[in-house]
């Protein structure tokens, strides 16, 4: 819990320090750019204002994702969090749009800039200090895995490149006496518009549900392998409710000679670790028991195994079960996303195991590597 305070402390001081900046920025360009006549300067100062305005959005986001866990949300408001990024990629899309349409206006009615220098220092002066603000916004954003932060930093470094192309465009007037002004504004606003594209589509990516890292996921399985009795851990699947907040389940490979008493003190024992070391709850971890006791059982695992390693896409085999006095052979295969047809491998695997052990009925279950 403390940890989660001390993690929204930082993000709403970054932001408070985002908002600050910007209102600043603002009003400096549009003074600027009003006295210039700069159309270019003066979408840079809207740039400026949406970014303030994400940046509260970004402060209300994290004040509602953190509140408690209730009867209707007992998973706690963690996504809130990427509604707020969601939102700051609408608002940096529609400052785009409407930056191209004003300067859509003024290349159908252009206007002649005056600049002066105290102007073009203005602006030299928001092209540093937006860098600096970009990187330092950015890099809390990283460090605390803030979308909202990460989102803010990169249009705060795109804000910096805008502002520098104002000043180029100012220098080729001065110097040529040709006004890019109407054109340049156009292509930030394009510039923009990209950005905040980029922005939506990799929110709308988690809010979906997006694979859990990969290097998480391969720390988790190690944690649990570390318990003697655990000789393999499959199917871990991890729910995101937020920004570092995951509920998980997975299956662990045991031996079929541990008593119901020593598998329960081993299911706690994973559960409190994976959670100490790593964050995660586990809300369910299944059972798979393999034979210890019977030679042929471990010939015939051994040798399924062959089989099934040998068809393209199969990504593993585990839970290999042989139950003699049923006449039953139970296992999981993990077909990969890369097969064109998943249910077709699922079918060969069945047809040739089948045909190597005809007397026995098999119960086959097609598996998802989730962190694949």
């Amino acid at each position: 819990m403390e940890e989660n305070n001390s993690r929204d402390r930082i993000i709403i001081r970054t932001s408070i320090i985002g908002i600050v900046a910007n209102v600043l920025l603002a009003a400096f360009k549009a003074v600027v750019g009003f006295t210039a006549n700069s159309i270019a300067i003066v979408m840079d100062a809207v740039n400026n204002i949406s970014d303030a305005a994400s940046s509260v959005i970004t402060i209300i986001g994290t004040k509602l994702a953190g509140r408690k866990a209730d009867k209707k949300h007992p998973f706690g408001y963690g996504r809130i969090e990427y509604l707020s990024a969601m939102i700051i990629s609408v608002i940096v899309l529609y400052a785009g749009v409407t930056a191209l349409i004003e300067s859509v206006k003024k290349i159908i009615h252009p206007e002649t800039p005056d600049y002066s220098a105290v102007s073009l220092i203005i602006v030299a002066v928001a092209v540093v200090v937006k860098i600096v603000l970009g990187r330092y916004v950015k890099k809390v954003g990283q460090k605390v895995n803030s979308d909202s932060l990460v989102n803010s930093g990169d249009d705060a470094v795109l804000d910096s490149i805008i502002s520098a192309s104002t000043l180029a465009a100012a220098a080729i007037y001065l110097i040529f006496g040709i006004s890019l002004e109407a054109w340049l504004g156009a292509i930030i606003a394009l510039v923009i518009i990209k950005a905040g594209v980029e922005m939506l589509r990799e929110t709308l990516s988690k809010i979906l549900g997006e694979n859990v890292d990969a290097e998480l996921a391969r720390e988790i399985k190690a944690t649990i392998l570390e318990y003697a009795e655990v000789s393999g851990v499959y199917d871990l699947v991890m729910h995101n409710y937020g920004p570092d907040a995951y509920n998980g389940s997975v299956h662990i490979e045991v031996p079929d000679t541990l008593s119901a008493d020593d598998l329960d003190k081993l299911l706690r024992k994973i559960q409190v670790k994976v959670y100490q070391v790593h964050n995660v709850i586990l809300t369910a971890i299944g059972v798979y028991s393999y034979n210890t006791k019977d030679p042929e059982a471990v010939e015939a695992r051994a040798k399924v195994s062959d089989i099934v390693s040998g068809i393209q896409h199969i990504v593993q085999m585990h839970g290999f079960y042989l139950d003699k006095a049923e006449k039953t052979l139970r296992f999981d295969v993990v077909v990969s996303f890369d097969a064109e047809d998943r249910s077709a491998v699922y079918r060969e695997v069945c047809e040739k195991v089948q045909k190597d052990f005809p007397e026995y009925t098999l119960q086959v279950a097609m598996d998802t590597d989730f962190s694949e």
